[in-house]
């Protein structure tokens, strides 16, 4: 189905030209466009698109921060995010704020079309199922707020509003109005809304052929004007007509009201008898009336009910994701056939039975007992058998137990495999013809002289080719930390690592006027890790410090020691991180831009660097930073367990 609108977010005027005339509009959606990231929130949150096509980097607010301020909006809007550089860290944390595709640019019109068509297919199938769970949801409330009134009136005709058929309901209608008021005949009337008449639908005293064919126009009749002014009618005493041939001594008729909508009309008769009808057996079949009526409607909307249950039923049981849904018990309510085929294909599922008797995945079964009446919704990777995952997200609801949604993520997570080992292939490929081509263009200057603008040419290709060889080098570098290839651990001296790269980087700091201090305390003990990734921390944390402050700064190297763990903190007077950036620097590839940093080198991957390394030693590092002001960089270590080995610094 296309025409739906879609929001397309990037700072360059390019992309936008070409998804908006290359793959929107020839596709018949109807396109958006905002040229910044504070711009598309503004579009978003106002023109409520039904799809967003989200950049990554912009200025003025980045691809994160306007799905988290989305989030905070509570706008559930599907959004694909465009991406020159991705990671799987970065891919959890946009899947975890709601985007339903990621997409690494450049990319082939085919390739967003089907992004876009199964995010909106996917938006679609939920707004269904959400409606008809609304719709649910009302009418439940509708027969609740029936039960409640049935509650609070006479016992008389009780019995009627137990029953769910029409035809029984009526056939009892009349039957007990007979009898309470005790008429000789009786018999009730439905509005024909098509026809503007009152047909009878259910008789007692009248003969079969006379009640078929018994219809009333609404605008020339007795029991119409009960019909318009919603008012009974009693009448005694002589003969009145009814309709043709058809007289009566007596007569009551009482509206049947839902609402201010008459839907018909119940009445009673006496036509041999002389005795006419009180103002009590009027209140009396008023009353009647109203369970009636009320029955009535419950029938219908039970039948309504039933009818979108079933539709519910159908969306659920044909959907790509397992749902599962259970009580507060965790007893099954619903279990749709995907969760079935990923969990329990060859077992039988009722409703009513324990989640553990029918699911044999601990992880499953972890996530749903995780999960408290007010806790917020739980998020987990749910592995299966042929090496299948599910991404789950278990959502608590008080008053009913758990509702479970699960996407297979699988291909994805190949994907980033896949992406992963492209990266380190080409990165390997890429050394053997940078190294030619550095040690060609060394050999430039011996084979001959060069004028002013050849040698301007020769550093240029030897910047640019150092610039590329670190690149790759971090490539790797990250590559094998995350493999955790080469990561032999032992007892290693911290304050021995700190001097020596304190002391390698100190001509560094000089140059720039820099004062590079450090503070130990007099006895440290070991960590246990690998001295030389732990080496990495500390140049690579001093070496920003060193690059981010200016001329004649300051920067401090300092630890402190917990009960069981090594804080290593680094700390500078330099140019500071912009709050809403301090969130993203442990992202691979992730700078800061702005002009204090646009002529700062860089591959964007030493902090990232830093984060596996740590991580890797289970630790944790994280930034606390002013703007202008500098910034302090703190690594949390493990003390190794063995106390003996503590020695003097």
């Amino acid at each position: 189905m296309a025409g739906e609108r879609i929001l397309v977010v990037d700072d360059r005027n390019e992309n936008i030209d070409f998804i908006v005339e290359y793959v929107l509009k020839p596709n018949g959606y109807r396109a958006l466009t905002a040229r910044d990231g504070e711009e598309g929130l503004h579009k978003a949150l106002t023109e409520n698109p039904d799809l967003i096509l989200l950049d990554m980097q912009m200025p003025r607010m980045t691809g994160i921060e306007v799905l988290e301020s989305l989030k905070e909006h509570g706008k559930n809007i599907p959004v694909i995010l465009m991406t020159f550089h991705g990671s799987e860290e970065l891919a959890v944390r946009v899947f975890r704020l709601g985007v339903k595709n990621y997409i690494i640019k450049p990319f082939e019109i085919e390739e967003m079309l089907e992004a876009i068509e199964q995010a909106l297919a996917e938006a679609r199938l939920r707004e269904e199922r959400d409606r008809l769970t609304e719709r649910l949801i009302l009418v439940n409330r509708q027969l609740e707020q029936r039960v409640k009134e049935l509650n609070t009136l006479y016992g008389i005709g009780r019995s009627v509003t137990s029953l769910l058929d029409v035809d029984r309901l009526l056939n009892r209608v009349v039957e007990a109005a007979v009898y309470i008021t005790g008429a000789e005949e009786g018999w009730l009337l439905l509005v024909d809304e098509a026809t503007d008449e009152l047909h009878m639908r259910a008789a007692l005293g009248v003969d079969e052929k006379s009640a078929r064919s018994f219809r009333l126009k609404v605008q020339d009749s007795l029991a119409g004007s009960v019909v318009k002014t919603g008012e009974p009618v009693l009448i005694g005493g002589g003969k009145h007509k009814i309709k043709t041939a058809y007289l009566v001594k007596a007569l009551l008729m009482v509206p049947l009201k839902v609402g201010e909508r008459t839907i018909g009309v119940l009445s009673v008769t006496q036509r041999v008898s002389d005795e006419v009808f009180t103002n009590n057996e009027l209140y009396l079949l008023s009353a009647l009336a109203d369970y009636a009526a009320i029955a009535i409607e419950n029938a219908r909307l039970f039948q309504e009910t039933e009818n979108e249950h079933r539709r519910l039923q159908a969306i659920l049981s044909r959907t790509a994701d397992a749902v599962i849904v259970t009580d507060e018990e965790n007893r099954i309510i619903l279990l749709n056939q995907a969760a079935k085929s990923a969990f329990c294909p060859d077992s039988e599922v009722t409703a009513g039975q324990p989640l553990v008797e029918v699911v044999h995945n601990q992880d499953l079964i972890d996530l749903f007992t995780q999960a408290t009446g007010d806790s917020p919704p739980v998020r987990a990777e749910i592995p299966l058998d042929g090496d299948r995952t599910l991404y789950a997200t278990l959502s608590p609801i008080n008053g009913v137990g758990c509702v479970a949604v699960m996407q297979d993520i699988t291909h994805l997570k190949r994907l980033d495999q896949m992406k992963s080992e492209f990266v380190s292939t080409v990165s390997h490929d890429l050394r053997s013809p940078l190294t030619t081509i550095k040690g060609f263009v060394d050999l430039m200057g011996v084979v001959g002289p060069l004028n002013e603008q050849q040698q301007d040419f020769v550093n240029r290709i030897q910047k640019g080719v150092t610039t590329i060889t670190e690149l790759i080098n971090d490539l790797l570098d990250i590559g094998r930390i995350e493999a955790e290839v080469n990561l032999n651990m032992e007892v290693c001296a911290i304050d021995e690592i700190i001097n020596q790269s304190v002391d390698e980087l100190r001509d560094q700091a000089e140059s720039k006027q820099q004062t590079l201090v450090v503070t130990l305390p007099p006895y440290l003990p070991p960590v246990w890790g690998n001295p030389l990734r732990l080496r990495q921390v500390v140049d690579n944390l001093v070496n920003n410090a060193i690059k981010y402050t200016p001329q004649g700064g300051k920067i401090t190297v300092w630890v402190e020691e917990y009960d069981s763990q090594i804080a290593l903190n680094v700390s500078d007077t330099g140019i500071g991180i912009p709050h809403t950036d301090q969130p993203y620097i442990f992202d691979k590839f992730y700078r800061v831009q702005s002009e204090e940093t646009e002529d700062i080198a860089g591959t964007g991957l030493g902090l990232a660097i830093v984060k596996s390394i740590v991580e890797k030693h289970n630790g944790r590092v994280w930034v606390e930073s002013e703007p202008g002001k500098g910034s302090t960089f703190t690594v949390l270590l493990p003390i190794y367990q063995d106390k003996t080995s503590r020695r003097p610094f």
